[in-house]
């Protein structure tokens, strides 16, 4: 599955690096229909995740996957036989939406495949992912110096190739039983979670605890906005530093991540060991801003050492929400949740993906160095209120009865609340 993945990004970092481009010169749309393609495409995604969780709780995993994959084929296709604006629309909301259904089934592949050791194949999974990306960019780089019609396309049937290779590899994988619930074994050694009993979980949707999370864990995702839009339009803007330094932040990124996500998961193990990651990632997050903010006085080489520095605090932000996001969307769900508490907790993500850059752009860049000050305070703030809500919860999670009965649930609970203290990813 590993491999499978990596093979996805590598090809998903193809089409990143050549999208925008191959519809503005190969397709002739302009600045305005490029915006309503991308924004549609952000929708479409956020509604992949809780689709995908649903459909999870009835299908196995496994044929969710491949079907993605093969979606995803056939959106390529489109795009290359394809002029029509409504058609490129259909076809780039479909591509974002099995996208985005994709990386929740992985999530949920991996709660139930790696067990207790589910922050492991998180860390691995990211470094892995962002190695792909990196191959992808790599590869769009050689096509994008060509510059012809039929590079692009050769680089759209490269993505569509690794999302083939990507089905094939997932076909190879064993799936265990369980219809895309979250598992967890006793610590007394009983039998893993049965659909039958996971029926009676309540409804994502009705849990205010667990939305409360996913809505906090909105904004607690906006280090991907901050990397990706506010750094290299805050250089380019507002400082007096080369235009040159801005493939530096996507590169330090790469590295960075692929150096040290598992020894970020390691320290943060566990949900009380994502509840600490939280508290850390605002502060994190503030240092980053506040260099943003201080890189508009100065000349080019001050104000380079501060957004290179903004770049690697925003990545180690970027390291610890991985942790607390991914640890703590399983925790807080309830014992017997269904697949569906994860296709839900996914949307957070994409979301911001869709919000974050406006707000950068519209409000934060807007107000200037105090729009920076004002994101990242607000950014600890609610840290601490996620961290607080986060705790509460955990702690309603565990079984409180007396005897030799409550000693048995306690264990179980700690067990459940366990998951992931054996871990040793953009």
């Amino acid at each position: 599955m590993l491999l499978s993945q990596f093979v996805d990004r590598t090809g998903s970092g193809v089409w990143s690096a050549a999208s925008v481009l191959y519809f503005t010169f190969v397709r002739g749309l302009d600045a305005w229909q490029l915006g309503v393609l991308l924004g549609v495409g952000a929708v479409a995604g956020i509604a992949g995740s809780p689709l995908a969780g649903r459909a999870a709780e009835r299908l196995p995993i496994r044929g969710l996957l491949v079907a993605c994959h093969l979606l995803r084929i056939g959106t390529m296709a489109l795009l290359l036989a394809v002029d029509e604006f409504a058609v490129l629309l259909v076809a780039v909301a479909l591509t974002c939406l099995g996208e985005r259904a994709a990386k929740t089934l992985e999530m949920l592949f991996a709660t139930r495949v790696a067990g207790e050791r589910r922050g492991v194949y998180q860390a691995l999974f990211r470094t892995v992912a962002n190695a792909g990306y990196a191959l992808g960019a790599g590869l769009a780089a050689l096509g994008l110096a060509v510059g012809t019609v039929n590079a692009y396309r050769a680089l759209i049937l490269a993505n569509a190739l690794s999302f083939a290779l990507a089905a094939v590899l997932v076909l190879r994988t064993h799936e265990p039983t369980g219809r895309g619930l979250v598992v967890a074994r006793h610590a007394e050694g009983g039998e893993a979670e049965t659909p039958d009993a996971a029926a009676a979980a309540p409804s994502p949707w009705r849990d205010r605890g667990y939305l409360l999370f996913v809505l906090l864990d909105i904004p607690l995702n906006l280090d991907d906005s901050v990397l990706n839009v506010g750094l290299p339009l805050w250089l380019v803007h507002h400082t007096a530093a080369p235009h040159a330094l801005v493939p530096a932040f996507l590169v330090l990124n790469t590295v960075l991540v692929v150096l040290l996500q598992l020894r970020v998961s390691a320290w943060a193990e566990g949900p009380h060991g994502a509840v600490k990651a939280l508290g850390w990632y605002g502060v994190t997050l503030l240092a980053c801003c506040l260099l943003l903010a201080a890189a508009t006085g100065g000349g080019a080489w001050p104000a380079s050492a501060a957004l290179l520095t903004a770049a690697v605090l925003v990545t180690l932000a970027e390291l610890l929400r991985s942790v607390s996001s991914w640890e703590l969307a399983v925790s807080l769900a309830p014992p017997r949740a269904g697949a569906s508490y994860l296709g839900v907790a996914g949307m957070a993500q994409s979301v911001q993906k869709s919000v974050g850059p406006l707000l950068l752009t519209g409000v934060v860049m807007t107000a200037g160095p105090f729009g920076w000050i004002a994101l990242g305070a607000a950014a600890t703030g609610l840290g601490l209120v996620q961290r607080r809500a986060s705790l509460r919860r955990l702690t309603s999670l565990q079984p409180s009865t007396s005897g030799r009965a409550g000693q048995r649930q306690t264990r179980s609970a700690r067990s459940m609340s366990g998951l992931g203290d054996q871990r040793s990813s953009r």
